[in-house]
């Protein structure tokens, strides 16, 4: 296996993407989008001679090469792409989000040349990098997502936005989940493997688990629903009287089924008009309202197919509130 990569940058990295109020195209331009990557960023000299293996409960282990993806029927599939927050800190409130359209060939199809166990029921997912996070050793970087998800659009991607992936996007090769949180699309792919049980490592075992009830426990997958506005923007001045379309972004994993707005903290609400969600890709909300004195702020809350809401507070996905001004 090719070991062909040097470090760009040893240990976390990250950058903080556009704010929402600049999120004006529903394609996010690639140097507006996240980035977070907990064991360092890596170089490839030669991505089409990257290899990934893929082994566990399968009946015919493989390596390919990228170049090998290459001559797959590639898919592309534009999604939401959002940083679940900081495991460090996991109930903090993140609007860290783009959407993406990102190109490769769909795991399912490389899954079914290795005649996968019908007793594997999860994907593991290993990534090059390797190194130290939150003051733990963790290894490589290594994830798992339920193996009944691979049909779902599941990528292994090698562009993003029409062009080839950044270093800090995952070059040569990453997983991309659609639905799932980012930590989930594991970048500099590796090896995949199929197993009965979840993955080990922090990264699936210390982090990324919310606490549900005393006890139990629920892997950080399936992006909650949640919304941003994008107008009007924070501290921006309204004339009072004036009738104003507020717009933004909203997105759930298995799309959204309605957005709501407040304009007096939360005591009454107007529903929005919702565009018809399109596959896996943040949906667009609008809403008039008239300025009138005394209005301060205006938040929005996304309901998803499933019923479940956005909550006032401490959850990642808590409202986002924009403050204005009625002049």
């Amino acid at each position: 296996m090719s070991d062909a990569f040097a470090y760009k940058v040893k240990g976390f990295f990250g950058r903080i993407p556009s704010e929402p109020h600049k999120l004006t195209e529903r394609t996010t331009p690639t140097k507006d989008c996240i980035v977070l990557c907990h064991l360092g960023v890596l170089e490839v000299s030669n991505g089409n001679a990257w290899e990934i293996e893929i082994t566990g409960m399968v009946g015919r282990p493989m390596r390919l090469t990228v170049n090998d993806l290459k001559r797959m029927p590639k898919v592309t599939i534009a999604s939401v792409h959002q940083c679940a927050g900081s495991p460090l800190d996991p109930d903090k409130p993140t609007q860290r989000v783009c959407n993406v359209t990102w190109g490769g060939v769909r795991l399912d199809d490389v899954l079914r040349l290795v005649e996968p166990d019908p007793g594997a029921a999860f994907v593991w997912s290993i990534g090059a990098d390797a190194g130290e996070f939150g003051s733990v050793d963790c290894g490589h970087y290594i994830k798992d997502l339920p193996r009944s998800r691979v049909g779902v659009d599941v990528l292994l991607a090698y562009e993003m936005n029409g062009e080839r992936l950044l270093p800090e996007h995952g070059h040569p090769l990453r997983l991309v989940v659609p639905g799932f949180y980012g930590t989930n699309s594991v970048k500099w792919l590796r090896r995949i493997e199929l197993r009965k049980e979840r993955a080990p490592g922090p990264f699936t075992t210390r982090w990324y688990n919310d606490v549900v009830a005393e006890g139990v426990t629920r892997p950080v997958w399936n992006i909650a629903p949640q919304s941003v506005i994008v107008w009007p923007a924070p501290g921006t001045s309204l004339e009072r009287g004036a009738v104003v379309r507020a717009w933004g972004w909203a997105w759930a994993d298995g799309g959204v089924a309605g957005v709501k707005i407040s304009l007096d903290e939360g005591l009454s609400w107007k529903a929005c008009a919702v565009e018809k969600p399109t596959g896996h890709s943040w949906t667009q909300f609008m809403c008039d309202f008239e300025a009138a004195a005394g209005q301060q702020s205006i938040v929005s809350r996304a309901t998803s197919r499933s019923g479940e809401s956005q909550p006032d507070a401490g959850k990642r996905n808590a409202l986002y509130r924009v403050p204005f001004t009625v002049v």
